[in-house]
């Protein structure tokens, strides 16, 4: 059995905006995932003059918005990359589907 029969007459479209957005996705989610971190590691060496505690209140809370900027951003570029292959093998050749019989092909129900 082939699974990769592809359909006659079927025609293979050309690559739009789903090629240039996966072609930046690296970059994207390196800069959206470094400057978090720059953010939080700028935290802990500009402290402004607080007291200890609130340094230490100050760096959690920046850590804890970096965690969850990541987080986010790798959601979203995830998003992304599984939107752009669907749209690619979508915009592919079309290919035969298994056969199977109708029960009710011929004869539609009382």
């Amino acid at each position: 059995m082939n699974w990769f029969t592809k359909l006659p007459g079927s025609r293979k479209e050309a690559p739009g905006l789903e090629w240039r957005v996966l072609r930046r996705l690296p970059m994207l989610a390196l800069a959206g995932s470094v400057l978090p971190m720059l953010y939080a590691l700028g935290v802990r060496f500009f402290d402004g003059g607080l007291p200890d505690a609130d340094t230490l209140k100050a760096v959690q809370s920046a850590d804890i918005l970096a965690i969850a900027a990541v987080i986010l951003h790798w959601t979203v570029i995830l998003t992304l990359a599984l939107g752009c292959a669907i749209v690619v093998v979508m915009k592919g050749h079309a290919y035969v589907a298994d056969a199977y019989p109708l029960v009710e092909k011929d004869f539609p129900p009382d």
